[in-house]
């Protein structure tokens, strides 16, 4: 589908945004691995976080859904059922990397498939380190999907220093380790988004080879009650549109403030952009708080390479602002974008280079600089949804607006995005 775009004159109002995608999935994963009923408050809608639930109802859990409100009866410790066909994961890479952790430790063979975008996204990252921990996993020929995963006999624990900056990695050890009695250590030298570890609770120690955590079974999830902050990924579109729109002020509220998921709003600060959190709290061992944004006049600086695990989903729409903004934008040191779900790298540049831009790819990342065609343009959104959205953004900044081909792969993340901006559009 081609979804067409107008110049969007201000923004002004109010948003509440649908539940954090990565808590979402952590939290539907949880329940289910609890023995009993969990409920959990204004979940995520989005397409990746259906496909998780999916896979956990073919693994014998039952949910009741009403109004972003989920029941899920947990199946407890080693409780699932060996699923009647593949668990089929969709477009999504979470779903895909956690739950074979939770499958490596079952007493029963599953096999992961998903569509022909997470086909392509690499999959050896979780089968090796999974592998030392003596799983039985396997996955094709080079090293995508299927994954292949039967019992073993010989999981045991590990002392581990992670060689991927990747939080799905990382958890996928951390949900097989919580299926044994002995203490499993994982060292994590840069910093990627902890949710996992802040829902059960684990004990995080800081050493000079990077953070240490620790995971047994004493950590298994308990039956539990959570609502969920909006999404900061989601959130970030409409922040940049705020601060690039003239006149323009927005509120969007109870939005999930994590530590190692705000770089986004860091970086936009130190661009000068006028963004301030109000009624900041903690809820279930995570930051939350109202994002409140008015129109800003942005300075491009220079990305730390540090800060790119924190900010790796927000760099499409954080290169929109980069080029409403004074001076040259640049990142490097992003070589993950080439593995999401599209060689976002590519992405990018074939769309930038469309309004005109002069675009200088990197293997790690790109330069933009020159002035933006006024023509109405049709972007590639390369079925992928920070792509999509991130150029639905672009359309609205633009005289005569933008159109953006398949943007119906935005629901995997945001299905409500164009209804949100017809709410906002003065």
């Amino acid at each position: 589908m081609i979804q067409k775009f107008e110049k969007i004159n201000s923004v002004n109002g109010e948003l509440k945004l649908r539940g954090d995608k990565s808590i979402s999935h952590r939290s539907v994963m949880f329940a289910s691995m609890a023995d009993g009923i969990s409920h959990i408050q204004n979940c995520s809608n989005s397409e990746d976080v259906n496909s998780t639930m999916q896979c956990f109802e073919k693994l014998g859990c039952k949910f009741e859904r009403s109004e972003g409100n989920i029941k899920v009866f947990g199946k407890g410790f080693k409780g699932f059922t060996k699923p009647q066909s593949e668990l089929y994961a969709g477009n999504s890479g979470t779903t895909t990397r956690l739950i074979s952790g939770i499958l490596c430790a079952q007493n029963f063979e599953s096999v992961i498939t998903g569509d022909e975008s997470l086909s392509q996204r690499p999959m050896k990252r979780i089968v090796e380190p999974l592998r030392l921990m003596g799983a039985d996993i396997s996955a094709n020929e080079k090293g995508m999907l299927p994954l292949v995963i039967k019992p073993s006999e010989s999981l045991k624990p590990i002392n581990y220093k992670l060689t991927v900056a990747s939080a799905q990695v990382k958890s996928a050890m951390l949900l097989a380790a919580i299926h044994l009695e002995d203490e499993s250590i994982i060292i994590e030298p840069v910093p990627t988004r902890n949710h996992t570890e802040k829902l059960l609770g684990l004990k995080t120690v800081p050493s000079v080879e990077g953070t240490k955590i620790f995971a047994s079974r004493k950590n298994y999830p308990k039956p539990f009650n959570i609502t969920v902050p909006s999404d900061i990924s989601s959130a970030a579109f409409f922040i940049v549109l705020a601060l690039l729109i003239k006149n323009s002020k927005l509120l969007i509220k109870n939005v999930s403030l994590n530590e190692t998921r705000t770089g986004i709003i860091k970086i936009l600060k130190k661009m000068g952009g006028k963004i301030k959190i109000e009624n900041e709290k903690e809820e279930n061992g995570e930051k939350v708080g109202d994002v409140y944004t008015e129109s800003s006049d942005l300075k491009n600086i220079e990305i730390p390479a540090s800060i790119i695990p924190n900010i790796i989903d927000e760099i499409p729409i954080l290169s929109v602002a980069g080029i409403f903004a004074q001076g040259n934008f640049k990142i490097s040191g992003a070589k993950e974008l080439r593995v999401k779900e599209s060689d976002r790298i590519k992405s990018l540049c074939i769309n930038f280079k469309k309004i005109g831009l002069d675009v200088n790819e990197f293997e790690d990342g790109f330069k933009l600089s020159g002035n933006i065609s006024t023509e109405h343009i049709l972007f590639e959104s390369f079925g992928d949804h920070r792509i999509a959205m991130a150029f639905g953004v672009l359309s609205l900044l633009t005289q005569n607006g933008g159109s953006v081909k398949g943007f119906e792969c935005a629901g995997v993340s945001n299905p409500q995005f164009v209804e949100q901006v017809a709410r906002l559009r003065n």
